[in-house]
């Protein structure tokens, strides 16, 4: 769940070259039996593969690209073979925009407090000393001194462990993902990116978490004791596969086996607020302001498969929607 967090959340921050990170396909080293089970599962999803999709209604067609928001080897690849989409269309969207990426930035210099614990128990007082001890060795593992790290709200501090260490330290966080890539193409030729939500709804959306599921998050990944660079690899992989629902699949599975209790009632209500209530809102916001429009929309590729995914809910309101070659 934590690595999914980490993906389907915008950072933009400088440009930087992004080393190639390998490693062990998690999902192809499954037993046999677990694996078929699980592929079978997400075969079973709405539109379970592929990244680019067109969705049509009389004069409003939507072109979805799923992305990645990490920069990774084909990054390049990807924003060549939209690039006619972006061309084409009347209006581009993003999660976040640009602009209000920049926007983004700047108030969380100006008030720390959207991001880090100010004021009462930090990291190390909630995690207690052992799962603190383990926290910020991942830290300096990724190249975040613990001094800083210790005030990360629980949130964010789950997400900084779903990039693995050999992105973290080959730039993952300072380089542009095909997200922003996108939004500076759209500004280049004078059609600069929309939003599809607020930030301010998003950070909001993420303290609402209850503090207990928060720091469960971080101790999942203290659970696992398989390498972070590893699951990276996989995700990574799969996704440059277009194998989207088996990403969320494996996620699911990889939640339920390590949370306890409680993981069935966590991994939905996380689902509810990352997923199904924001493609809800997107394709709201899309139909009321977008209607009759030739439209680009980039997004998390989590956002397309499935049954409250932004193409099932489309498809519901009266939409043809079709797979696009994204190589042609």
């Amino acid at each position: 769940m934590v690595r999914i967090l980490a993906i389907l959340l915008l950072f933009a921050l400088p440009n930087a070259a992004v080393a190639r990170c390998d490693g062990t396909d998690l999902i192809a080293k499954m037993p046999e039996v677990e694996r078929a089970a699980l592929i079978a599962r997400a075969g079973n999803e709405a539109f379970a593969e592929g990244l680019l999709w067109k969705a049509v209604r009389g004069e409003t067609e939507i072109t979805f690209f799923g992305t990645y928001h990490f920069p990774h080897e084909d990054t390049q690849a990807h924003l060549e073979a939209v690039t006619p989409y972006i061309e084409a269309a009347d209006q581009v969207y993003l999660e976040v925009s640009n602009a209000d990426s920049a926007k983004m930035e700047r108030d969380m210099a100006a008030d720390p407090s959207l991001m880090f614990i100010m004021e009462g128990p930090t990291l190390p007082d909630l995690l207690g000393d052992e799962d603190w001890a383990l926290f910020a060795a991942e830290m300096r593992a990724r190249g975040i001194a613990p001094f800083f790290a210790a005030k990360f709200k629980p949130t964010w501090a789950a997400m900084m462990l779903g990039i693995g260490p050999c992105e973290a330290r080959s730039g993952a966080l300072e380089g542009k993902g095909i997200d922003m890539l996108v939004g500076d193409y759209a500004a280049e030729i004078g059609n600069p990116s929309r939003s599809l939500e607020d930030y301010r709804d998003l950070i909001t959306m993420l303290d609402s978490f209850p503090m207990q599921d928060q720091l469960d998050m971080i101790r999942m990944f203290f659970a696992w004791s398989g390498s972070p660079d590893d699951m990276a690899y996989t995700l990574r992989q799969r996704y440059l596969a277009q194998e989207v629902a088996l990403i969320w699949a494996f996620s699911r599975k990889m939640t339920l086996d390590l949370g306890g209790d409680d993981a069935m009632d966590d991994f939905q209500l996380f689902e509810q607020k990352m997923l199904t209530d924001r493609n809800t809102s997107w394709v709201e916001r899309l139909l009321r302001d977008a209607a009759g429009q030739k439209v680009f929309a980039a997004v998390g590729a989590a956002h397309l498969p499935g049954e409250v995914g932004v193409l099932r809910l489309l498809q519901e309101e009266g939409f043809e929607v079709t797979r696009l070659e994204l190589f042609q």
